[in-house]
């Protein structure tokens, strides 16, 4: 064989390894797009239980796919918001539940449900650093003055990491280093609010919600809370249960008003979950938590029980009902 011949088998052999590498990365690149639009299909099932043994191979399978394309964008998002929205609605609730029987399994539910927040919003603040390079710095220096950088069309990326990150704060009440990042939290809320009130029929509103139902030394509202409310029950028509169970576990248990509590509650199991497809999922699991709810109002509602005004000063040791309240992240 000439010099001539193998220099051009050595090129031909480059080129058809430089190809299959090409319809590889096009058919990672390609599986990858189609997960990362895989919500809606999720959002729209009416059996949780399905979701629930659903979810973590279709999150395991995300992973795997990052890894080979790290700066996947909508796949960077739809692992945060799966992870979060998984760790809420299968992890977190479950411990809930289980308090009053098994209090030990329920404070290791809850831990493991801060792991998964913590996991999730690692994958956030990757795709935030995409396109903001040293938000994560920048942000924990000036919350409102990082957060203006962001434009209506990363609204989501905004959701999705304030949410995440609230959650986290929210499951992890008792570690003052996550309650220090609440203002962080705040900040990307109220820009996400600030650029699209109406983004996910509410979304936003319903995190603001659980934000304003905190104490008033931690930034919280009763006012703002219950303004949250209205606009969220606006901007979904009445069809989204989150917005009342957050008002119920929020505010009204906090005022220790047991007959808005059990009205809010009565209002978020009357709605059809047919109604609006991409709730249903979101409604199925909230009007569960709302089941849960009414069936410890009596625990929650005691006449010894003085109210518990939610602007009152806590301490650290009182922000364990923090954990119980909704973060509207199931949107």
């Amino acid at each position: 064989m000439s010099q001539q011949s193998r220099r051009l088998l050595v090129l031909a052999l480059a080129a058809s390894v430089g190809a299959g590498c090409s319809i590889k990365k096009l058919a990672i690149n390609g599986l990858a797009d189609t997960l990362a639009a895989s919500g809606d299909s999720f959002a729209s099932d009416e059996d949780p239980d399905l979701i629930r043994d659903a979810v973590p191979f279709s999150l395991k399978t995300i992973e795997s796919l990052l890894v080979e394309v790290p700066e996947h964008k909508g796949l960077l998002l739809t692992a945060c918001g799966g992870f979060t929205q998984y760790a809420y609605a299968f992890v977190q609730a479950d411990a809930e539940l289980i308090e009053v029987k098994d209090f030990d399994a329920s404070v290791a539910g809850r831990e493991r449900a801060l792991k998964m927040y913590q996991r999730a919003l690692g994958y956030c603040l990757r795709r935030v650093e995409l396109t903001h390079k040293g938000f994560r710095s920048a942000v924990e220096k000036d919350p409102v003055g990082t957060v203006k950088a962001f434009a209506k069309d990363e609204v989501p990326v905004l959701y999705w990491t304030g949410a995440t990150w609230g959650a986290a704060v929210s499951a992890g009440s008792e570690k003052p280093e996550l309650l220090n990042q609440l203002p962080i939290v705040r900040a990307i809320m109220a820009r996400a609010l600030e650029l699209d009130e109406a983004y996910e029929l509410g979304g936003i509103h319903d995190v603001l919600i659980s934000l304003d139902s905190l104490p008033e030394a931690m930034g919280g509202s009763v006012k703002n809370a219950r303004e949250h409310f209205a606009r969220s029950v606006e901007l979904s028509k009445g069809q989204s249960a989150s917005p009342y169970v957050s008002l119920a576990a929020g505010i009204s248990v906090a005022e220790q008003n047991r007959k808005e509590f059990e009205t809010l509650l009565g209002q978020a199991l009357a709605i059809d979950v047919n109604q609006v497809p991409r709730l249903r999922l979101s409604n199925v699991i909230y009007q569960r938590k709302a089941r849960a709810l009414l069936a410890r109002a009596d625990e929650l509602f005691t006449p010894e029980k003085a109210p518990s005004h939610p602007t009152a000063v806590v301490g650290l040791s009182g922000l364990g009902s923090l954990a119980h309240r909704p973060l509207g992240v199931l949107r």
